[in-house]
């Protein structure tokens, strides 16, 4: 089997991990930012919310820094493509995320009242913007982007901001926000306070219920929706260019791949399975079980989306044979190759690091430690 191909297809696949670690870590650390106005009813509960996930947010923000540098690196014709047509989506994510290590570092260091609950305001919309964006662009990509290149590959944006927030990307930006809430109330659950604790995990099965419910409306919106088919173009693992081929939109085109192989729509259903037997694990106040089976359908509904779209990473609406695939858009063989000795050992480094800090933080946040650590939020 050609090495290139084999790069290629290893990148799509660990892409699709990074997605996943993102929506898992950041989507936990952005969920209790979105309830914390909710479930902390007063300044030393939301003190606490602050503290569970104090050690580990900035942490997890590595998973943002390593999915940028996936795309830039492994696939610059996606990341040239994508950032300069979603470059308006691009600035309000980062300036809703520019005011989260603000909110972290300013909110305590005045006693007043309204200067604390403006910041909780502002932790409240740099947990919700970032994961509505998050799946808002993944809901984008599924439909297609307004996008073509020229003789130079010289990509050309013809859509709008405002097309970006259509009613289908802005229900799969809902879909992720029911997610991270679900994620992120568990965290609170596990390391709170009685009274914190349990409106945690009424948000988390709350979280988990509209999650369920927004899924289905977007898996039915998907069977109506156009795919894409490529009907002429060089042979996978052959170099290439968008300009290479011929694509055609297909009605009910994103649910090709599950028609030819029904083993796919195996991804789906782990995410129901996973989010009802999570449910059900919150009920019985199996804290850490329902922690991984959030992890779970995160990554069953990642994998939903991937099977769907493949070869496809982002399809125009504009000239449907521009659009990005696997074969069409990725780096070189020799850059794949060393990234990927790179994440062989860096990758490993991450998760060892990442679960010895969630195991030395173990253990519940009480206001009495809160209010005697001179470090604490």
């Amino acid at each position: 089997m050609d090495l290139s191909f084999v790069l290629t297809v290893t990148w799509w696949l660990l892409l699709g991990v990074l997605l996943m670690g993102l929506g898992i870590m950041v989507g936990m650390d952005m969920g209790v930012g979105t309830l914390l106005r909710f479930v902390g009813r007063n300044d030393d509960e939301r003190r606490i919310a602050l503290n569970i996930i104090g050690p580990h947010w900035d942490g997890n923000q590595v998973w943002f820094v390593l999915g940028g540098g996936a795309i830039f690196a492994a696939w610059p014709l996606v990341y040239a493509t994508a950032f300069s047509g979603f470059y308006i989506v691009m600035l309000v994510l980062l300036w809703s995320m520019i005011v989260r290590p603000l909110g972290f570092e300013y909110r305590s260091k005045m006693p007043s009242a309204r200067w604390r609950n403006n910041w909780d305001w502002a932790l409240f919309v740099s947990g919700f913007v970032p994961m509505l964006i998050y799946g808002a662009a993944i809901g984008n990509v599924l439909q297609g982007v307004p996008f073509n290149f020229d003789w130079r590959l010289t990509s050309y944006y013809t859509g709008s901001f405002w097309g970006l927030l259509n009613p289908f990307a802005v229900l799969c930006g809902l879909v992720s926000v029911a997610l991270s809430i679900y994620m992120g109330g568990n965290a609170l659950m596990r390391s709170g306070e009685e009274q914190l604790a349990e409106r945690a995990r009424k948000a988390s099965a709350l979280g988990g219920l509209a999650f369920l419910v927004l899924f289905s409306v977007a898996g039915v919106w998907v069977s109506f929706l156009d795919g894409y088919q490529i009907v002429q173009g060089p042979a996978a693992g052959v170099a290439q260019t968008p300009l290479h081929q011929i694509v055609e939109r297909v009605s009910g085109g994103l649910l090709a791949n599950y028609a030819a192989h029904p083993i796919l729509w195996v991804l789906p259903g782990l995410a129901y399975a996973a989010m009802l037997l999570g449910l059900l694990a919150l009920r019985m106040h199996r804290r850490l079980v329902a922690w991984w089976l959030g992890a779970v359908t995160w990554i069953a509904v990642i994998g939903t989306v991937g099977a769907a779209m493949f070869p496809f990473i982002m399809p125009s609406v504009t000239e449907p044979s521009h659009s990005l695939t696997l074969w069409n858009s990725g780096a070189s063989t020799l850059t794949q190759g060393w990234m990927l000795g790179f994440t062989i050992v860096f990758m490993p480094l991450i998760l060892t690091y990442t679960s010895w800090a969630f195991w030395v933080m173990r253990g519940k946040v009480d206001a009495e430690h809160v209010k005697s650590d001179d470090h604490a939020y």
